[in-house]
């Protein structure tokens, strides 16, 4: 598997992120996949997931299933 060029992604914050840092995680639309990566480690691990699996994925968040809590 070839790895995706990311150097030119346009990553965003969620607007909830606040400037006091914390836990927070940065995603970018490459058209094909959704990368994300950690905010605090932008040069770190990304993990890229297709359209559909996004959409599960926060689906799956707002509703709790991913809760460390």
């Amino acid at each position: 598997m070839t790895p995706l060029e990311l150097s030119a992604a346009r990553w965003r914050k969620s607007s909830r992120s606040t400037a006091q840092g914390g836990n927070c995680v940065e995603v970018a639309d490459l058209a094909t996949v959704i990368a994300v990566r950690d905010s605090k480690d932008p040069d770190g691990p990304k993990l890229t997931l297709s359209t559909a699996g996004w959409r599960t994925l926060t689906r799956q968040v707002k509703n709790g299933h991913h809760d460390p809590a």
